[in-house]
């Protein structure tokens, strides 16, 4: 198999993977990140008060606590697997390393984010509402695009999502003269 042949099955292949995951919506993200999401809340809570969690809502005093789809961001991580994958030349071990550091580090910094404007929430703060409208439209995103920025550090990422395979594409496609 010729080289060009194999670079585009591999593009086919990483695109076709995303469009298979995205065709069931983002329920698969929510299913697997809303327990690994609650489940830690809910201890980080429990060490300080006296928590108890029903369904997706934990109770603190009287203060419940609902962790709804947008608490768990499944966008995000959906977002982290789309740049994960638009990078052409990765080898398999190395791209699930990444997947598996964009995912585990967006979720250690939700679970961080949800017991943080808790504590606010609870403790009556009136930055509250102010902090949870930050984190909801501003920061989130900081965090998706700072995490895929530490991953091209750490990961020594030389191409650019998308670019990279359009311009291949491009490259050996009958458009360029």
């Amino acid at each position: 198999m010729n080289k060009v042949y194999k670079s585009f099955l591999l593009i086919s292949i990483r695109y076709l993977f995303l469009v298979i995951l995205v065709l069931p919506g983002l329920i698969l993200f929510y299913r697997l990140f809303s327990p690994l999401t609650i489940y830690p809340v809910y201890f980080l809570l429990n060490i300080f008060f006296d928590a108890t969690l029903t369904g997706t809502t934990i109770f603190v005093q009287e203060f419940p606590i609902e962790i709804v789809e947008a608490c768990i961001a499944g966008a995000a991580y959906y977002l982290l697997l789309i740049f994960n994958l638009s990078i052409p030349g990765i080898k398999v071990k190395k791209r699930i390393s990444m997947v598996l550091f964009a995912f585990i580090t967006f979720l250690l910094v939700n679970i961080l984010r949800i017991f943080l404007l808790s504590i606010l929430y609870i403790s009556g703060s009136r930055w509250f509402d102010f902090a949870h409208e930050l984190f909801w439209y501003a920061i989130s995103i900081v965090f998706v695009v700072g995490i895929w920025f530490l991953e091209v550090k750490l990961f020594k990422l030389k191409s650019i999502p998308f670019y990279s395979d359009l311009n291949f594409l491009y490259s050996h496609s009958y458009l360029k003269k």
